[in-house]
């Protein structure tokens, strides 16, 4: 036995706040994933403590860690927007269902 656990409008608020956050954090991934350099102030860089020198390549090397982080980071938020997508869907079908046998 299935329950239900929110109500219609609550499950299609999920639905259409999960198909936007899939979408933007999928899309955001990608950009991260091809270094956009329009998104190279979210990267989360170090500094170099005071009298250490970094040189062009650990700079280089930081900034690609940190757009392949900010990737992995945006695609695990998106599969959880999708989890939440799933879990509206199905609460949305629910009360569809429960309305129309009424």
């Amino acid at each position: 036995m299935v329950c239900k656990l929110c109500g219609p409008k609550l499950s299609l608020c999920g639905l259409v706040l999960s198909v936007w956050g899939v979408i933007q954090l999928t899309l955001m991934g990608v950009f991260y994933h091809f270094k956009a350099v329009a998104l190279l102030e979210d990267l989360p860089l170090e500094e170099s403590a005071a009298g250490e020198e970094e040189t062009l390549e650990t700079f280089i090397a930081n900034v690609e860690h940190g757009y392949m982080q900010n990737a992995l980071n945006c695609w695990i938020a998106a599969l959880l927007y999708f989890v939440t997508l799933v879990v509206s869907g199905h609460q949305f079908w629910m009360n569809n269902r429960s309305s129309v046998s009424m």
